[in-house]
């Protein structure tokens, strides 16, 4: 099962108020994804932990009662496991990853652990109200690159079916072996470890019923599918 809070479109039309705090989304699953009040950089959740990175690099493990307006996460359970080794071509691995699921038309939960000759990363800049647009953050967004590191890689893989809810194809997120570093995964270079794939059969989708702002607001969707794929 899938569980998402709130919708990436919704984000990227600037209703990026935090609506759920993390403690409530970790109630859903111990792998996933996400983002902060304001779309403050990336969430990162690695076997039931919750992580952060900012858009000045810096990295720490979340207490819980920080609020989200998005998260997707998922309790992982593995139905397939490879290993891999000298993967310079981050789209091939993730070509294959695609191959050896049960189908590109159903979701997809994935986590590659092991050495990275090279993980190339953008943590979204923190907005403050009035809030814009998320596309106007993605322009300015700051990429970091580490090498020679270990760590991990979390995400979903989402059919183009659900472009607008989600990031139609792969969305990712990395946290390295010693919680020091991450961000969203922009490319990688993979030396060798392991790829975890969780076919997902049913999606939750959590709407912020509870907040004025989301029921109230006449969001325009108009330009979100394109933005989305910019800003990925």
């Amino acid at each position: 099962m899938l569980y998402q809070h709130g919708t990436l479109g919704t984000l990227m039309a600037g209703l990026l108020e935090g609506t759920a705090t993390i403690n409530e989304i970790l109630e859903h699953g111990d792998l996933g994804i996400g983002t902060l009040t304001g779309s403050d950089g990336e969430v990162i959740i690695l076997d039931g932990n919750a992580y952060h990175a900012n858009e000045y690099g810096e990295f720490k493990q979340l207490e819980g009662n920080e609020m989200t307006p998005f998260s997707t996460v998922t309790p992982f359970k593995v139905d397939k496991q490879f290993d891999v080794r000298y993967i310079t071509d981050s789209e091939a691995l993730l070509n294959e990853i695609q191959r050896q699921a049960a189908s590109n038309n159903i979701f997809i939960a994935v986590k590659i652990t092991g050495k990275f000759e090279m993980i190339h990363v953008r943590m979204m800049p923190k907005q403050e109200r009035p809030y814009t647009k998320l596309i106007e953050s993605a322009k300015k967004q700051p990429e970091y690159t580490q090498e020679q590191v270990h760590g991990t890689i979390v995400g979903f893989y989402s059919p183009q079916l659900f472009h607008g809810v989600a990031a139609g194809g792969f969305h990712l997120h990395f946290v390295d072996k010693n919680k020091t570093f991450g961000g969203h995964v922009l490319d990688f270079e993979f030396n060798s470890g392991s790829v975890e794939i969780s076919n997902i059969e049913t999606l939750e989708q959590h709407f912020p019923v509870n907040n004025d702002e989301f029921l109230e607001t006449d969001i325009d969707y108009s330009s979100v599918h394109e933005d989305i794929k910019e800003a990925e």
